[in-house]
């Protein structure tokens, strides 16, 4: 189901469209910033090109940050931040110096395409009415896929047998998402792997993570990496959680021997604009990590085609060496089997892993975008995102408290849905891979492991792409 979304404080502006190729106009919040795409190999030529046609003066750069850590508060007093590995700026101008960027764009070589911010939120966290039909019918699930595969008499695979024996064994050990994905059965935990998770931040007290290395930056401004939201922690935990969480809970997390990293791009009320994902994703490069998944986005129109910021972005972090894999939420937005809604922005860009959600059944989740644009934003894999238990923070979001009486849950712990959810499935595997064929297999490769490999499903494509996505064993 869709995600109730809150709506922080903004300035509002007319938007700009890009300026490389005709375009739908584009939708949604903006802040009043601009991005800016300049070259590969800029360097300080192209911020004068964009000091010379805006008239901005005051500029900063992430590279004058340890570990491009930038201090929001110092970023947000100029009017250019220049964001070193992504080689793109951030504007902040008022409608007539834009004019001036837009008429660079189109005429020199130093700046290739300008496009307004706009607000980005989260993709999941509600209790919704299919994580309560979950936790009252999980027993009824297993048993009808048990019936299911029965019923094909002799028809069904060994694959179709392995997943079935991986979901109906050590259910008090494993979530349904690692027995559905095999990470259960797999021996690789993402060991010398770094993951980013850019989302709301981290509980950095939860007792399930003792030991473990974590390293985190707020690119909020005001706002510390703790989590007072819930989403970025449940996130975390199923990509990275631990082997035997120490709450006694069972197995939630993939990948658990990876290093955290953990960027606060949206704020506890589960919004932020594009700077600051932009600005997680160059740290998170800065840093040497090689998976980078955002369980956020915000909607996009049918026709509407993928940011150039963002899918230049992409491209370049690909093929970067070694490259990293940005993996992002395809969007909550559907009702299905009715309305089927265009993947969300920025999982539409070709080079983004766009993930969708699959729920207990191995059917696609009602809210789950699908592929609508042709220029743009199809699914890739699926992941399970209906009902998905993982580790929450203290004190507990109320945002996510149940309506019916009592906790259906563990403390520090809860049950949501939505492919925020289905993401960090793919991201912890995707660390799996990396530690099963090498630190320094190419990001191309690495995208290949994780869709060659992935279970098929009787669905279209367009709704799971490759299928769902499997553990190394």
């Amino acid at each position: 189901m869709p995600n109730p979304r809150a709506r922080g404080s903004r300035r509002t502006a007319q938007p700009a469209e890009a300026s490389t190729g005709a375009v739908t106009p584009l939708t949604g919040e903006f802040t009043g910033k601009y991005l800016v795409l300049l070259p590969e190999d800029c360097g300080k030529s192209s911020l004068e090109a964009i000091k010379q046609a805006s008239g901005l003066k005051t500029a900063c750069s992430a590279a004058d940050f340890t570990g491009a850590a930038v201090s929001m508060s110092q970023a947000e007093g100029a009017e250019v931040l220049y964001l070193d590995k992504l080689n793109v700026a951030v504007v902040d101008s008022d409608p007539s110096q834009v004019g001036g960027l837009e008429s660079a764009a189109a005429s020199d070589s130093k700046i290739l395409a300008v496009e307004p911010e706009r607000i980005i939120y989260t993709l999941g966290g509600g209790l919704d009415e299919q994580s309560l039909q979950y936790l009252r019918g999980y027993k009824d699930a297993v048993n009808h896929l048990y019936e299911t595969l029965a019923t094909r008499e002799g028809e069904a695979s060994l694959e179709d047998e392995d997943v079935m024996a991986a979901m109906l064994a050590n259910t008090a050990q494993f979530t349904l998402g690692l027995r559905a994905t095999l990470v259960n059965r797999s021996r690789f935990a993402g060991r010398g792997i770094r993951v980013a998770v850019l989302d709301t931040g981290f509980d950095l007290n939860h007792p399930d993570y003792p030991g473990r290395v974590v390293s985190s930056q707020s690119f909020i401004n005001g706002q510390a990496v703790d989590d007072l939201n819930g989403h970025g922690t449940h996130c975390i935990g199923s990509a990275l959680g631990p082997q035997r969480p120490v709450t006694g809970v069972r197995r939630y997390g993939c990948a658990f021997a990876a290093e955290i990293f953990a960027g606060k791009v949206l704020s506890n009320a589960g919004s932020g604009g594009d700077t600051g994902i932009l600005v997680g994703i160059n740290w998170a490069i800065t840093n040497k990590c090689r998976v980078i998944p955002m369980s956020l986005g915000a909607p996009v129109q049918v026709g509407e085609g993928p940011s150039p910021i963002y899918e230049n972005v992409a491209q370049r972090t690909l093929r970067s060496n070694p490259g990293k894999l940005i993996i992002a939420a395809a969007g909550n937005d559907s009702s299905r089997p009715g309305q089927i809604a265009p993947v969300s922005r920025p999982a539409n860009c070709p080079s983004i892993m766009a993930v969708a959600a699959v729920d207990s059944n191995f059917g696609i989740a009602q809210f789950s975008n699908g592929r609508r644009n042709p220029n743009g934003g199809g699914v890739d894999i699926a992941g399970p995102g209906v009902a998905v238990f993982s580790s929450a923070p203290d004190p507990f979001p109320a945002s996510v408290q149940p309506t019916g009486p009592g906790r259906p849950w563990p403390p520090r712990h809860h049950t949501i849905s939505g492919t925020s959810m289905a993401t960090p499935h793919v991201a912890g595997i995707a660390a799996m891979w990396l530690e099963s064929r090498g630190v320094n297999t190419p990001a191309t490769a690495l995208w290949q492991l994780l869709t060659g490999n992935a279970r098929r499903l009787n669905l279209p494509s367009r709704d799971v792409g490759a299928g769902l996505v499997q553990a190394p064993i």
